[in-house]
């Protein structure tokens, strides 16, 4: 082979650009694989809203990452603590304590070091201060333990992580897809590449794989998630076929997760059908359900919008809505709640309906007029007292009533009123490679494969059913960072 790498990663994103830099540190020669081209370079990583959830100690720890926040700000939040212990019983709690606890602990425990990691790295970081905080007497109160994002969202984050890279002198090849990996002995020692019409085959030491799941991949969704999931929509690049995880099956490796779950969302009814690169930034989700109600066509409600946080049930009532009639939902809110809603609400890319009355809102949507009428009727009669905090779980709920609503129950009667449709748009598979704490990929007699390593998507194990919001880019990035720390040590040894 006339090409030799110590380390080749394959992708683009956020998980594979933290593992070259990490890899870098530490190796001289570090090669960067990209099947899309540079205009489009960062995987799902470029159209994230840059939430990121890590374990804090307080607002100290925060404004170590963020220096920009002045005392005079500071003393203007209210920043609860959450440590490592919360953040990862949060992650069980959502998903059924399903999470590989060795891979959960590596994420949680080791999150704060990598955030550290990244902003020495150049990555910036801001207070979430819209979507995450409410205004009470002078003060911000941040919950749910996502207090910040990465500067200017996934865009940023590519376009930071991409200077860094250029700075340690590592090299990005676009279009440039990996479709085998090489080996020898049971040991990897390079990678088979198509570049520029040629088949070409380049020699490494090691080799991470980063490039994402299956979920653009219509056919591998429906079938390791069902017949329904081709109705789904695409919120990311259509890059992430699956193609990595095929390369580590084919030499052995040992499939691991939940390959019938992904991260999906409510988004709105006229998002493209693949993710726009002219417009990321995540713009069209449709989040602040909890405020309000969630109907399907036939007037009926589905979820219990209350149950939590938004941070720990939007990742998973994306599939509820692809359960209902034609694949979408109305989320309905009143006026009272309008001026709570997320940003994203408010942009002109919005699919809206308003109407004054219930009666001339049911007109101008597809819906079973009689039955959502009817639902709204009995939802309000439900309706307890209790006061309506925003910011934290109330209490305030219904009573008498199936799927009830938990907390956040407002009666829904203050015109005017408002309706936005909203279908399913997948983000990523939970189903990847079985790795250990090390990010080594194993085979399916669970012993590590010799020179090829794992992370971001294609580590299975982590997230089932359901996810708190921020983890995947922590994910990615703290097993990069592991990834291409491991993939260095073992060229060294």
């Amino acid at each position: 082979m006339s090409q030799f790498y110590d380390v080749i990663v394959v992708g683009a994103g956020n998980a594979a650009l933290c593992a070259a830099i990490s890899a870098r540190e530490k190796n001289e020669n570090v090669l960067v694989l990209e099947k899309g081209p540079s205009n489009k370079r960062g995987g799902n990583s470029y159209f994230t809203d840059g939430a990121i959830r890590f374990a804090y100690k307080g607002l100290d720890a925060i404004r170590r990452i963020i220096p920009s926040i002045s005392d005079d700000e500071a003393s203007k939040i209210v920043m609860p603590e959450y440590d490592a212990e919360d953040y990862y019983q949060d992650l069980m709690r959502v998903t059924n304590n399903k999470s590989e606890p060795s891979l959960a602990r590596q994420l949680v425990y080791k999150s704060y070091e990598t955030i550290e990691w990244m902003s020495n790295n150049g990555i910036k970081f801001d207070l979430i201060y819209d979507n995450q905080s409410f205004e009470k007497e002078g003060k911000f109160h941040f919950w749910g333990g996502l207090p910040v994002k990465i500067a200017n969202r996934g865009i940023g984050l590519i376009d930071m992580l991409n200077k860094r890279v250029e700075e340690q002198g590592i090299t990005v090849w676009y279009e440039s897809p990996a479709k085998k990996l090489l080996t020898e002995k049971g040991k990897v020692t390079g990678v088979v590449v198509e570049k520029d019409g040629e088949t070409v085959s380049i020699g490494a030491k090691s080799v991470i794989l980063a490039c994402g799941s299956f979920e653009a991949n219509t056919e591998l969704r429906m079938k390791h998630m069902g017949e329904e999931w081709g109705n789904a929509i695409l919120r990311g690049t259509e890059y992430n076929t699956g193609d990595g995880l095929q390369m580590a099956i084919d030499i052995g490796a040992n499939i691991y997760g939940q390959w019938s779950g992904c991260h999906s969302i409510g988004t709105d009814f006229n998002t493209p059908k693949v993710g726009d690169f002219t417009k990321p930034g995540d713009i069209f989700k449709k989040s602040s359900y909890p405020l309000g109600l969630i109907l399907n066509k036939d007037g009926k409600r589905f979820v219990d919008e209350g149950e939590d946080l938004r941070n720990y049930t939007y990742a998973k009532y994306g599939r509820e809505i692809l359960k209902q009639p034609d694949y979408m939902a109305y989320q309905v809110f009143d006026s009272q709640v309008y001026p709570y809603l997320r940003s994203e609400y408010k942009i002109e890319e919005t699919t809206v309906f308003s109407a004054p009355t219930l009666e001339e809102l049911a007109e101008k949507i597809d819906i079973n007029k009689s039955q959502f009428l009817e639902t709204i009727m009995n939802y309000n009669d439900a309706v307890q007292e209790g006061e309506f905090h925003p910011s934290e779980k109330d209490g305030k709920c219904t009573k008498g009533i199936e799927p009830p609503k938990s907390n956040w129950a407002l009666k829904l009667d203050q015109g005017p009123f408002y309706a936005f449709p909203v279908i399913c748009g997948i983000t990523f598979a939970f189903g990847g490679l079985h790795v250990n704490e090390k990010a080594q990929v194993l085979n399916v007699s669970g012993e590590p494969i010799e020179g090829l390593f794992a992370a971001g998507e294609m580590v299975g194990g982590i997230f089932y059913d359901n996810y708190p919001g921020g983890s995947g880019l922590m994910s990615g990035a703290v097993f990069g960072k592991i990834a291409g720390n491991s993939a260095a040590e073992y060229t060294l040894a």
